[in-house]
């Protein structure tokens, strides 16, 4: 009897223990519920630094899954990781997945980032890229790197500002700069002596400057007057103006037909021009007369006569040439 009670005791215990242990283990299994349905999501991540299988999946901060699981591709590149997602939640196609850690030395998990949750949704099987974690050490690098930049950079800024002393901060530079200093203050003070000077001379003679710009003001306004003047003239006699004008033309034109005609022999002077017989007994013509003008200028009229009569003017006189007429 005794035995019997104590088996009994000892199979309660168990029982006891075992409806603990199973407790338990829905408690902590991250999620892995069987009696929650749940649909699977695959992630491809080029790194996921220290995520580990059963890792939480948080949405917006709620743990909504788990990491099922981590495969290496084949070639090494990329990690695809595994999610078990609860079936009643929606994940949008356009939703971030990223690698986070808790804290600065917590436990990596995924967190799922919602955006502007346009449809489609994500059903079980579908691919997803995923961003990788944030390597401390790889900023680590990339901060000594920088550092030894700017470390490179302050010894030249060093080694410039040494230059700078030696070559411009010396003592035969700064006595020349003292210098350029000095005369640039007797120049700013012969310059402020022209000034006054300046001044002085507009002060006293203010009344000839003055005049002066009155003279140009009143020659201004004549001028102004005359043009005004003018323009009235031009207006009034526009007509009588276009009409000399015209005239003008006409008579340049005339006188083009007559130059054409000339020379192209019509009248007397175009048959001179081409006629040299007759232009040379013209120009003889001219010459007798000329000499006849000559003769009655000097000697008058009748003594020209009493000479042409006179025995002493019988003697034959050298005529010029005549040319035949045609």
């Amino acid at each position: 009897m005794g035995t019997s009670r104590l088996e009994t005791k000892v199979g309660l215990f168990v029982l006891v223990a075992l409806a603990l242990l199973a407790a338990l283990l829905v408690q902590f299994s991250k999620n892995r519920s069987l009696f929650q349905a749940s649909y699977e999501l695959r992630l491809h991540a080029a790194n996921v630094g220290g995520l580990k299988q059963q890792a939480s999946v948080l949405l917006a901060g709620v743990q909504v899954g788990s990491v099922s699981g981590i495969q290496l591709a084949p070639d090494g590149r990329s990690v695809t990781i595994f999610l078990r997602i609860r079936k009643a939640v929606k994940i949008y196609h356009d939703a971030r997945f990223v690698i986070e850690q808790a804290g600065f030395l917590g436990d990596q998990f995924v967190a799922i980032l919602p955006t502007a949750n346009e449809p489609p949704l994500l059903h079980d099987g579908d691919e997803v890229p995923c961003e990788p974690p944030f390597n401390l050490q790889e900023t680590a690098r990339a901060a000594a790197g920088f550092i030894q930049r700017i470390d490179a950079t302050a010894r030249q800024l060093d080694a410039a500002v040494t230059d700078l002393r030696q070559t411009v901060l010396n003592g035969h530079s700064l006595t020349n700069i003292a210098v350029a200093v000095d005369n640039m203050r007797s120049v700013s003070d012969r310059a402020l002596d022209t000034i006054n000077d300046i001044n002085s001379l507009v002060a006293s003679n203010g009344s000839p400057v003055s005049l002066a710009v009155s003279n140009v003001l009143l020659f201004s306004q004549d001028l102004t007057r005359l043009a005004t003047n003018a323009d009235n003239l031009l207006q009034t006699n526009g007509p009588e103006i276009n009409l000399a004008v015209k005239n003008i033309r006409s008579s340049t034109e005339t006188l083009k037909d007559l130059l054409r005609g000339m020379q192209s022999g019509k009248g007397l002077a175009g048959a001179m021009l081409q006629n040299e017989p007759l232009s040379t007994n013209v120009q003889a013509i001219a010459y007798n007369l000329a000499v006849a003008s000559s003769n009655l200028n000097r000697l008058g009229l009748w003594r020209f006569l009493w000479h042409r009569e006179s025995p002493s003017t019988n003697a034959p006189r050298p005529r010029p040439p005549r040319a035949p007429i045609p």
